[in-house]
């Protein structure tokens, strides 16, 4: 009788694999499941309950969001849910803090404002899930999906195998940390080359920890034109040598991350990296857009003398905000997130993903 009711509980959990699998076959739904990791371009409500600054469960923070503020720090949908709607899925993927259940089979939020690839990055805002911590996240969620899908290894090896990870992190290894000198010495210890390298060090052995965690499509994000957001513009004013300080930072760190996505791709077994060129969408983007509003946020933020990152609860924010590409300080608009993601997902240019896109990732 025992053995019969392992057989059948085999069944069913195969069953539920396939059908999960054959969805995303004949349906919309191109993988199975979506792990994010990052910062807080990504965040969907990891920081609500933390004892930090970096948060955003409040408005005008999802003016433009049905369900209003939930943790983004944008007016409507981010970076992720932009590529999700993208890669098919129905709901958007719930953040780490509140997922649970078989909901986790589909993916996990684990992003975090301010967080970086470094431990201390973002430390004056306050609480933050670094890099790390995320990952010490995706460890309890993988348990979780072995025991949801029987305790069977190879089988819940083979699901992960199939899922796409998003990585998106690094800007505030910069702004909230090596170009804060007041608050951090890494700018003091390191040149630019020399910092650019030991993140990305740091980044490769976080990435083959969540390879041997099963994940082999692999989505990097390349830091974006830093520089351009109002805080940074504000900070820089009319110093252009400041503003090329900031763009030399971008273009070492993410040289170098091409240089490990072809490092991984080429001695990873099975693995499938790919680049996703921030800065490039960013720049051809607002090129593009000339009529867009770049140098100022479309809501109110705290000024301190100088502004800061985010919205003043309850402030005012623009009413034509589709004309606007920064939300606040930092983060784009949803009008840029769709840009953004649409090209991450379904490249425009042969500069905008390398070696190939997020489309072409899931397909693989």
């Amino acid at each position: 009788m025992a053995c019969l009711m392992k057989k059948i509980l085999w069944l069913l959990l195969l069953v539920l694999l396939v059908l999960n699998l054959q969805h995303c076959v004949d349906g919309t739904q191109q993988v199975p499941c979506f792990f994010i990791f990052g910062d807080s371009m990504s965040d969907n409500g990891n920081n609500n309950n933390l004892v930090t600054m970096a948060k955003a469960n409040y408005q005008p923070y999802g003016i433009d969001f049905p369900e209003g503020p939930t943790g983004r720090f944008t007016n409507g949908r981010n970076l992720v849910d932009i590529i999700a709607e993208h890669l098919g899925f129905n709901n958007y993927i719930p953040p780490f803090a509140t997922a649970r259940g078989q909901e986790i089979l589909k993916g996990v939020n684990y992003a975090s404002g301010a967080a970086g690839i470094r431990k201390e990055t973002g430390q004056q805002q306050g609480d933050r899930i670094s890099l790390d911590g995320q990952l010490l996240n995706h460890q309890v969620t993988v348990s979780n999906i072995k025991i949801l899908l029987g305790n069977n290894d190879s089988l819940a090896t083979a699901y992960l195998n199939k899922c796409i990870y998003s990585v998106a992190i690094g800007s505030d290894d910069y702004i909230n940390n090596y170009f804060l000198p007041q608050f951090y010495p890494t700018s003091h210890i390191y040149n630019q080359k020399q910092y650019a390298t030991v993140l990305v060090q740091r980044l490769s052995q976080q990435l083959l920890t969540l390879h041997k965690l099963g994940a082999l499509k692999i989505a990097l994000f390349g830091l974006g034109v830093l520089w351009n957001t109002p805080v940074e513009l504000t900070r820089c004013r009319i110093n252009s040598s400041c503003v090329d300080n900031i763009d030399n930072a971008v273009a070492l760190f993410n040289d170098k991350v091409v240089t490990l996505v072809n490092n991984f791709n080429n001695n990873l077994r099975n693995a499938k990296f790919i680049y996703i060129n921030t800065t490039e969408i960013s720049l051809s983007s607002l090129t593009s857009e000339g009529s867009i509003v770049t140098n100022v946020p479309c809501c109110e933020v705290f000024k301190n003398p100088e502004p800061q990152f985010q919205c003043i609860p309850f402030g005012i924010a623009c009413s034509n905000r589709s004309q606007y590409s920064s939300w606040d300080a930092v983060h784009p608009t949803e009008v840029g997130y769709v840009i953004f993601g649409g090209r991450a997902y379904r490249a425009q240019s042969p500069a905008d993903a390398y070696p190939h896109d997020i489309e072409h990732l899931a397909q693989s």
